[in-house]
This record gives C-alpha cells, sequence and structure tokens, in this order.
C-alpha cells in the first residue's frame, strides 16, 4: 500500500502522486494507493485515476482525523510526499513516527532536515517510481529506513530546532 495523505492541492503534488500510481502498477500490478484528504484537486484527481484505468487499485479516503491518522499511516508500505513547493511538511515526520517508510520531494523544507527517507525531485516520476519499486521490494531496506527515523525523530523537534538557532546567535553575537 502506497499513501498520499494531506491537501489535495496543487502544491502538494497529488497528480504526481497520480502518475507515480500509474508507472508502478505497470511493473507491480499487485500495489495499491490510498489518496487521504481533501482539497480543491480532489475531483481532478479522481478523474485522472479514474481515466488511467487505476480506480481498481486506487482508493480515496477523503477528510481523516485523530486515531485515524495513525491506522493510515500504520498501513502504509511506504509514504509518498511529491510536494511541489513546501515550506516545510509536518506529515512526513507523522508518518514516520506512525512506522511508514518515506519517500520526500527535495523541494520539501522538511526534507533538509530528515534524513532517513528517500529524497526525489517531484518532476523526476521515473526516478519517483524507481525508487519505490526498489523500497517496496526490499523489506530490509524498508526496515532500515523505519529504524533509523525512529532514532532521529527525537531531535526533530521545534524545541531543538530553536536551541540550535540560537547557538547560532550566540555564536554570532560572540564572534563580534
Amino acid at each position: 500500500l502506497v499513501l498520499f495523505a494531506g491537501r489535495i492541492t496543487l502544491q502538494k503534488g497529488p497528480d504526481h502522486f497520480v502518475h507515480l500510481a500509474c508507472e508502478i502498477r505497470k511493473r507491480r500490478p499487485d500495489t495499491y494507493f490510498l489518496i487521504a484528504g481533501t482539497g480543491d484537486m480532489e475531483e481532478q484527481m479522481i478523474r485522472e485515476v479514474a481515466s488511467a484505468g487505476i480506480s481498481d487499485h486506487c482508493y480515496f479516503f477523503g477528510r481523516y482525523k485523530g486515531a485515524e491518522t495513525e491506522a493510515l499511516f500504520r498501513s502504509a508500505d511506504l509514504f509518498v510526499f511529491p510536494s511541489v513547493s513546501e515550506p516545510f511538511g509536518l506529515i512526513p515526520l507523522e508518518a514516520a513516527s506512525c512506522g511508514a517508510p518515506v519517500l520526500l520531494s527535495k523541494q520539501s523544507g522538511v526534507s533538509e532536515v530528515f534524513k532517513n527517507a528517500l529524497l526525489v525531485d517531484f518532476w523526476d516520476i521515473d526516478e519517483m517510481v524507481n525508487k519505490s519499486i526498489a523500497l517496496l521490494d526490499n523489506p530490509a531496506l524498508a526496515q532500515t529506513l523505519r529504524k533509523e527515523a525512529q532514532k532521529e525523530l527525537p531531535a526533530l523537534t521545534w524545541s531543538h530546532a530553536a536551541k540550535k538557532l540560537m547557538g547560532h546567535y550566540q555564536q554570532l553575537a560572540t564572534s563580534n
């Protein structure tokens, strides 16, 4: 199961996820896809999935909240975040904290700090497909990403980032 979760808007790259799903289905027909969330591109994505002929393997969950969030992430063999432009993006960290291996767009801010994820350019569907299939076909790789993410996540907090920033400011202040 490959998961996209979040707002279904241009910024988040749901159209790239649908292209990814089409290509993975050609090489791995037993793969299923879940799009969770709502947004202004939802109807367009439903039409694209239908016209691509993958409706039998691509499902729309709709709005999710609370305990559903954790259940969605725990069910995923891969969480894909194909964001076109994202100042940060917390949802990949939420997915990883629930045990989902993560594939991130290099264009998301979170890719600058979260190291235990697969990285791709959002427009490079071929690379996205190759890395997704490599992870889906390699349980050891998926397990390594899960395990290393669990080690990394405790340091990825706002408090930790603020302390690091304050340290930089103090270092600048003392060097003047």
